[in-house]
Order: C-alpha cells, then structure tokens, then sequence
C-alpha cells in the first residue's frame, strides 16, 4: 500500500530536566497563596508535574504537591482534596492553571478564616523548586504513519513525555505535537483529535506510548482495506 508523505515529517526530540531550589518557602495558606500568584510558571509546572517525570513507570495519577502538603502539613484535608481534584488536563496555560490553584485555596481562605492561623510543623515548609528544561533533538523522524507508527516504538519516554506532556502546557500549543502534526500535515484530523482525546494522566508512559501505537497502526490497516 502507499502511505502519503507529510507536508513536512516529524522531528521528535527530547529532554534533559533539572530541578532547582527557588529559595522560596510557605509555612501557612496565606503564604503558599501569595507564591503560587508570583512564582516563575516553571515553579507550577514543576510541583504538578514532578511525578510523571521522576516515576514515569509506576501509578499513572501524578500526585499534586501543594494539595499534599496543604493535607499532610497543615491538616486541611478538605482543601488538599480540592486541589488534587483539579484536572491538569483541562488546562492549556500554566497561567490558567496557575489562576486555578489560587482561586481554589482564595475560597477557602475567604469561607473558612482559621484556615490561615494553621502553620506547618517545624520542619515541614512548603519548599518551592522549579523545573528547568534542556531541550535536545534525536535522530528520529517520520513522513509517514507506518514511519510514525515504527519510531513510537523506539522513542524514550523523555521523549513521549516532551512532545505530550511539555510542549502543550509549559509552551502553550493548542495540543500536544502528535496530534498538531497529524492534521496540519497528514490532514488525519479524525485521528489527531483521538490523540488530542487521551488523556496523557489517566496512563503510565509506557502504556500511553502502547495506545498511540495501536491507535495510528489501527488507521494504517483502515486505509489498507480501503484500498
């Protein structure tokens, strides 16, 4: 069968990360609302996202963790309920979600005041680190969805988690690069908005990397049959 070449293949990169202290700490929610309005965003992105890039093979559900600290350090477990309650995915900026974490601990500042008279235990502040990203290219491309298909198998997970997970929100791509890339040069627009649909948190690495093989492989035998 033929497979129609892109507009222009694929180049899939990848990524070094490093995390660094930002010299910044909280000990109460007044002081953990003020940071979280005026720390750099890779600060944000760092405390709701360290999980998956430190522990990529295990639990699937990244744990949040100001909604940790805000239950285990403070006692308010209502609130850390709400934070971690907040889905990641539904946010396109780290602006947005940014505005999310400050208006959900706001609320409960406002509706419950004694929440602010609670401090940390010595020794248990809230210590704000931030993610500091190195960007790399790899040898790989692909022109075509059998192509596609073939480097998804080889790809890091550093790599699948760059062009998922980071180019969407910390660079603020309507979505993630498989999915752009799919419908602006392979016009697979029924396929990019099922990889567009994912849900990147819901899964380990390996077995998001695992669905978007079957999906594209799927897409490659439909078009084999239909000619």
């Amino acid at each position: 069968m033929r497979f129609v070449a892109a507009k222009e293949p694929f180049h899939f990169y990848t990524r070094l990360h490093l995390k660094e202290l930002t010299g910044l700490k909280a000990t109460d929610l007044p002081a953990l609302l003020s940071l979280i309005r005026t720390v750099p965003g890779s600060s944000i992105y760092y405390h709701t996202h360290h999980f998956l890039q430190q522990h990529q093979f295990l639990s699937p559900e990244p744990p949040n963790d100001f909604a940790y600290w805000v239950s285990e350090a403070l006692g308010e477990d209502t609130l850390g309920e709400k934070l971690a309650g907040i889905d990641t995915v539904q946010f396109h900026t780290l602006r947005s979600l940014r505005e999310k974490l400050a208006e959900t601990i706001e609320s409960q500042l406002k509706t419950h005041p004694r929440s602010a008279q609670r401090s940390a235990p010595d020794g248990e502040p809230f210590y704000f680190m931030k993610s500091v990203s190195f960007i790399l290219p790899t040898p790989y491309t692909a022109a075509t969805l059998k192509e596609f298909a073939e480097v998804l198998k080889k790809i890091s997970v550093h790599s699948l988690y760059f062009h998922i997970f980071e180019a969407r929100l910390r660079l603020e791509q309507p979505t993630n690069d498989f999915a752009l890339w799919l419908k602006e040069n392979l016009q697979e627009e029924k396929l990019a908005r099922q990889v567009e649909f994912l849900d990147p948190y819901t899964h380990t690495l390996e077995s998001l990397r695992e669905k978007l093989i079957a999906l594209v492989e799927k897409r490659i035998i439909t078009n084999a049959v239909a000619e």
